[in-house]
């Protein structure tokens, strides 16, 4: 290598830490690392590796060769159809696979030529012999340099092939001074990897966050379910929509891929402050609800109202009786008096069971059917009792729907309480406006 080049190297080296902690596309940044390192080294041809812990192996990410004219994974929109490469066999360290050597020794391997290497190195080139059969490629020289994060833990492998004299062309194996490259530039790389692998994975987790606390909102009422997943649908089709647009008022209109996001997480925690909202409140599927129908209250203090009716009837009769004579027509008339009382303290409770469950609209025929109700009276031990509190006549008294004033306050508040909460949330700069959203 000239002094010219492996200048302009050193100054290429010291300006890609740069380009690469601004790169926080995955895709975008393996594509990156690849091409540098093979510019770099001048290479022919390279592959990236990233360890799977769950599967404890290489998984295959991105493959360039230039002389075959082939781009697969990364930002090419190719997906590698590469098995990945096991760190273990039979229990034990893969050392027969370079790349698995390279990542289970942490060490850099430097093969000058595939054909020529015998097999007291135990090394398997299978793999890339039968590439360069199927191919018709030839693999010589091979760099795999394992890639250590800032805990010293591997997790990858970039693996470069063929290099090239840059004057003649001719493939040459690894110089030194590509090698010392190539390793500063690995340990750039995994940095830069280990940052955006941290970002998206922090992404992932906030956006788990978000729709579990969705999940959780509307699991509170099956009235509401699925609610906060369709205003999250319904807004990203709308903006998707208006970006589209020409013409017309929203021509001008732009959303950019963080307004997007910012919109979306919006749209997700839209409802966060029902939290604060009462189970009974956001649920509540008749009038009387609260924390149970307090029409079955009703229906118990009826069934009193009924049985004390009788009881009344039957002291009647005890006393007709007991004035020494039998009158039919007395005893007739108690019976006809009891059974009409009976039959309307019935549809009293029919008409109030109607009424708690709610509708469109409350005649008001119904709320003086109501108040009349209201003001009758029973007698329990020796003392006078209203057939329906004032609590229970206000809220049969609901006109439209099952709330009453102070539940609608309640629903409405949680609009305010969501703000007030997105507001006291550190969102990143990137995010500042979800709360205005």
């Amino acid at each position: 290598m000239t002094g010219s080049r492996y200048a302009e190297n050193l100054d290429k080296l010291l300006t890609i830490g740069t380009a690469l902690s601004s790169e926080r596309n995955l895709d975008k940044l393996l594509e990156m690392i690849l091409d540098l390192a093979r510019e770099l080294t001048i290479a022919d041809a390279g592959t990236l590796y990233l360890v799977d812990d769950a599967d404890k192996a290489l998984e295959f990410k991105i493959a360039h060769n230039e002389s075959l004219g082939t781009r697969v994974g990364g930002t090419s929109g190719i997906e590698p159809n590469v098995p990945p490469v096991p760190l273990q066999k039979d229990g034990e360290p893969n050392l027969s696979n370079v790349s698995a050597y390279a990542a289970n020794t942490n060490e850099l391997v430097n093969i000058q030529d595939v054909y020529a290497e015998d097999e007291s190195t135990g090394f398997d080139f299978v793999g890339p012999r039968n590439y360069d059969k199927f191919f018709g490629y030839h693999t010589k020289s091979m760099l795999s340099v394992p890639m250590k994060d800032h805990e010293d833990e591997i997790i990858g492998v970039l693996q470069l092939i063929n290099a090239k004299d840059e004057e003649s062309g001719e493939l040459i194996p690894f110089r030194d001074e590509y090698v010392a490259l190539s390793k500063s530039l690995a340990s750039q790389a995994a940095v830069a990897l280990t940052n955006a692998k941290l970002i998206k994975d922090l992404k992932a987790l906030f956006d788990s966050f978000i729709k579990s606390t969705a999940g959780a909102i509307e699991r509170k009422s099956p009235y509401t379910g699925g609610h906060i997943r369709r205003v999250a649908m319904l807004t990203m089709m709308i903006a998707k929509k208006v970006n589209e647009m020409t013409e017309g008022p929203y021509a001008d209109v732009n959303f950019s891929e963080d307004e997007l996001d910012e919109l979306r997480i919006a749209a997700w925690m839209h409802d966060l402050g029902k939290i604060t909202t009462p189970v009974h409140v956001v649920d509540k599927a008749t009038k009387l609800e609260a924390i149970f129908d307090r029409i079955e209250l009703i229906r118990t203090r009826f069934d009193v109202i009924f049985r004390e009716r009788e009881n009344e009837a039957l002291q009647e009769k005890v006393v007709l009786l007991s004035n020494g004579g039998v009158h039919t027509a007395n005893l007739q008339a108690i019976e006809e008096a009891l059974q009409k009382d009976l039959s309307q303290i019935s549809d009293d409770l029919d008409f109030l069971v109607l009424v708690n469950q709610g509708g469109e609209f409350m005649e008001a025929e119904k709320i003086d059917r109501l108040h009349n109700i209201a003001q009758q009276t029973f007698i329990l031990n020796g003392k006078a009792h209203p057939y329906l509190t004032e609590n229970e006549v206000y809220n049969l008294g609901i006109k439209k729907g099952t709330l009453n004033n102070e539940d609608r306050k309640k629903i409405e508040e949680h609009a305010l309480v969501s703000i007030e909460m997105l507001r006291e949330l550190p969102f990143p700069r990137k995010l500042a406006k979800v709360s205005e959203y």
